[in-house]
């Protein structure tokens, strides 16, 4: 067999798990994994993210690419970075409780939610009554997992009965053994001291689930027929274990073989063993046995080890041991009978010929589970999953513009306003209602050009009605969050939400098409404005900045909104000067969502008001933010929410947002109509091409057929609820585009705000 890797499609693979020097049987698995792969398939690229439960305690080898600090969640998400620019094709995932930090273990999904390589993952405990939190994260797990794999056929049947899985999602490939040559027992005893003696080994880290004291137990009876019986119990005390009792539970068994008379039979080697050790010690025992309390348990590496070098075996009748020693391949006796224990260890130590005939059969059913064939086994599923995955569609030009669609508003909305949240398509009630939203829903009522008017009237005056209703006069603040009941949750919304309303009322004064809709607009407009004022963020200055030169437009003359339009232009270059670098070409430290409204509000004050610099910095801004949102292939690229609040860094790619394609449109047309200069339009039609399937993933998160959008792209797939702020997103983009297109008076003409 040549040494190439099993699949040419299979170069370079992250593997996540525990890794030597950390002492557990998780670490010496992930290690093995590691070898065995690099053995097998020499050209392929391993990089090894070890889980970390003591930083800076380890001396990990140069195989481990890099840690991740248990309970540090900001860790998980950067190896997820680190991975996505590895250039690695696939991930695979060692998962066992208690290594992951989180409720349940939950951090591990913020690394997988946030790269959309394919997933294998292999589940070294599955329980058969989780925990709400232990099955909320499993079933997340299984979810992104392209593969599943189980060590035991029992792995299997409870994962499709608990918990749904897809049978054909799930392979069972045994736990790995290394591959020794059959030895015969009394050749390797003198290296241990054990010449003349008969010996019953077990080994891996003590703990109190090993049940060593049953084996303890029935070694009076085994002395007594064969005074020459020696129990080893090889291994450490788990680290957890010292770390709250000290060797209390090693003690506890020292002194019952000492009450039991037996304390000349039974010698505890109190060591973490490296593997070649190991294989040594068990090839030097007689019998092997596994005492184990939990039946459920799922895999064991040491009941693996024992059969793959050919150990008669003993074992208590958990999962895996009922499997691997089925037919024939070793003895099963009850959970804590420590006098079947007794007889079967005297019956094998008495017949020569029965306990060479069961290592036999045991060295047998190894040749099958040896490291290589797991190896070969597991690749040949990653290789699966990476040509399985659909290839990316080439770009193939502007999308032609959609005309702009009520039915998913309307499906969002009711007498009292438009609903936040949706599951899926259905309105979510109980996250009520917000001004936010109903400020944009008004702001499109002006928007659509092809629209009903009975229509049009219907639901403007509704919103118009939501936004009058949540001005608070006694705080001279709009309120945001509204119940489902109507009762309102605050006194006085966000600085962000107060903005909104005032862009809003500003297009609608401007924009309206009914005479009442427009005067009411303006009253609102003049009895509200001044608390643009107050407000401190930058983004709720420019949302203020966007109502007023709406404003100005349809009131030339208006001396509030004028002074709106020359304070905050002042304040957004002064902010820029601040916070400019070299490389960093934009108002704050940090990016945000919106962020193209901050350059489209100083393009639409500096036209509003005359003020050709202030145009000026808008449009440099606007070309800075644009090189941000691209990808690699020249694709929009939101900037991902992960981004938020990174000093001075590169944008992340995921997860992305409606609002941010929609707020790039739009920004681009302010900047078309401000200059004609071609490159506008093509940045505007770039962003809008996002919704329609030329982004990252290649998915479309219009729903043409009914006017709705998706909530986001996540490097996993589509968020698949469609909020208001999504649809109104969508919505809104077709109207920019659709006039921009046309070179129709308005965005393309007068540079008229659409939203």
């Amino acid at each position: 067999m040549n040494q190439a890797v099993a699949n040419d499609s299979v170069k370079h693979i992250a593997l996540i798990g525990n890794f030597l020097p950390r002492k557990c049987g998780l670490a010496t698995f992930t290690t093995d994994t590691y070898n065995a792969l690099k053995t097998r398939y020499p050209d392929l690229a391993v990089d090894v993210y070890a889980m970390d439960d003591h930083p800076g305690r380890y001396d990990y080898p140069e195989a481990v690419t890099g840690t991740i600090p248990q309970d540090d969640r900001a860790a998980y998400v950067a190896t997820a970075r680190t991975i996505e620019a590895s250039g690695a094709q696939a991930i695979w995932l060692q998962h066992e409780y208690g290594i992951f930090g989180g409720a349940a273990g939950e951090h591990i999904l913020a690394l997988l939610d946030r790269t959309n390589l394919p997933l294998i993952v292999t589940l070294h405990t599955v329980l058969e009554k989780p925990s709400a939190q232990e099955r909320a994260v499993m079933e997340g797990l299984l979810r992104r997992a392209a593969k599943i794999i189980v060590m035991a056929e029992r792995g299997r049947e409870i994962l499709t009965r608990v918990h749904g899985v897809n049978p054909r999602q799930i392979v069972t490939i045994p736990h790995g053994v290394p591959d020794r040559l059959f030895a015969d027992p009394d050749v390797l005893k003198p290296r241990f001291g054990w010449s003349g003696r008969k010996v019953i080994l077990t080994f891996g880290l003590l703990a109190p689930g090993k049940g060593i004291g049953t084996v303890i137990e029935a070694m009076p009876d085994v002395v007594e027929q064969h005074p020459d019986a020696m129990y080893i119990v090889l291994g450490a005390t788990h680290p957890n274990l010292v770390a709250h009792e000290g060797e209390r539970y090693r003690d506890g068994l020292k002194a019952l073989a000492g009450t039991l008379g037996v304390e000349n039979n039974v010698a505890f080697v109190d060591s973490f063993v490296e593997q070649d050790e190991l294989i040594d010690y068990l090839q030097a025992a007689d019998i092997y046995v596994t005492p184990y309390l939990n039946p459920a348990q799922i895999t064991s590496g040491t009941l693996s080890y024992a059969v793959g070098v050919g150990k008669a075996v003993i074992s208590t009748p958990y999962v895996h041991a009922t499997e691997i020693l089925a037919d024939g391949h070793g003895v099963l006796v009850d959970f804590r009978d420590a006098a079947a224990f007794a007889r079967e260890i005297n019956n094998l130590l008495g017949s020569e010929r029965n306990r060479s005939r069961l290592s036999a059969r045991a060295y047998e059913r190894g040749r099958t589970m040896t490291w290589p064939r797991v190896a070969e086994r597991a690749m040949n599923e990653i290789a699966t999953m990476i040509d399985g995955r659909p290839q990316r569609i080439a770009s193939s030009g502007p999308i032609k513009p959609h005309a702009p669609d009520l039915s998913a508003v309307e499906r969002m909305s009711d007498s009292t306003g438009m609903l936040q949240h949706s599951i899926y398509s259905v309105p979510d009630r109980r996250h009520g209602y917000c001004i936010d939203d109903n400020a944009r829903a008004l702001i499109l009522m002006s928007a659509m050009d092809d629209l009903d008017e009975t229509v049009r009237d219907k639901w403007t005056t509704v919103y118009a009605s939501f936004v009058q209703y949540a001005w608070n006069p006694e705080q001279r603040r709009f309120r945001n969050f509204m119940n489902f009941d109507r009762t309102w949750c605050e006194d006085a919304g966000s600085e962000d939400s107060n903005g909104r309303a005032l862009w809003a009322l500003g297009v609608t004064a401007r924009d309206a098409r009914s005479r009442k809709h427009r005067d009411w607009a303006t009253m609102m407009f003049d009895m509200t404005a001044s608390l643009a004022f107050e407000l401190g963020s930058p983004r709720a200055q420019s949302f203020a900045m966007l109502g007023a030169a709406a404003m100005l437009e349809a009131s030339p003359g208006h001396q509030l909104a004028h002074s709106i339009l020359t304070r905050f232009p002042e304040e957004h270059m002064a902010l820029l000067d601040e916070a400019r670098r070299p490389n960093w070409v934009w108002f704050e430290i940090v990016l945000a969502y919106d962020n193209a409204r901050l350059p489209e509000a100083l393009i639409r004050a500096g036209q509003a008001i005359g003020r050709r610099d202030v145009v000026d910095v808008g449009l440099e801004t606007l070309a800075w933010i644009i090189e941000q949102q691209k990808s690699p292939e020249g694709r929009f690229r939101a900037v991902g929410t992960e981004s938020f609040g990174r000093p001075y860094a590169d944008p992340l790619p995921f997860d992305q947002q409606p609002l941010e394609a929609q707020a790039t449109v739009e920004a681009c047309c302010a900047a078309y109509a401000a200059t004609r200069d071609e490159r506008w339009r093509v940045e505007a039609e770039r962003a809008y091409g996002w919704y329609y399937g030329q982004n990252d993933l290649d998915l479309p998160l219009a729903t043409v057929q009914d006017g709705g959008c998706f909530d986001g792209l996540m490097p996993t797939g589509l968020n698949r609820n469609q909020g208001a702020e999504s649809i109104l997103a969508l919505q809104l983009s077709n109207c920019a585009i659709s006039r921009l297109s046309k070179g129709a008076q308005g965005v393309a003409g007068t540079g008229r705000a659409v939203a």
